[in-house]
């Protein structure tokens, strides 16, 4: 079992990188960081509305596993599971 836990630990950690690129790929909405940082330059040149609906759904899913790893892992340590 220790094995497992050391297995989820390294998905949590790419998983978690992989959630920040993916979040930081989003198109800015206006008016915040993002237009701070040049966020605001871009506008007219925005993606398509098929590629930000798979940016989307990517993220969605990705995020979703990332909490079910993170509250396997917590049970793991509540119930001393893998050492």
């Amino acid at each position: 079992m220790a094995v497992l836990k050391l297995v989820i630990q390294i998905l949590v950690v790419v998983l978690s990188f992989l959630l920040t690129l993916l979040i930081l790929m989003h198109k800015g909405k206006g008016g915040g960081l993002s237009d701070m940082f040049g966020g605001g330059l871009t506008q007219n040149a925005g993606s398509s509305g098929v590629a930000e609906k798979n940016l989307n759904r990517w993220t969605v899913i990705i995020a979703v596993l990332w909490v079910a790893l993170i509250i396997t892992l917590d049970l793991f340590t509540k119930f001393n599971i893998g050492g």
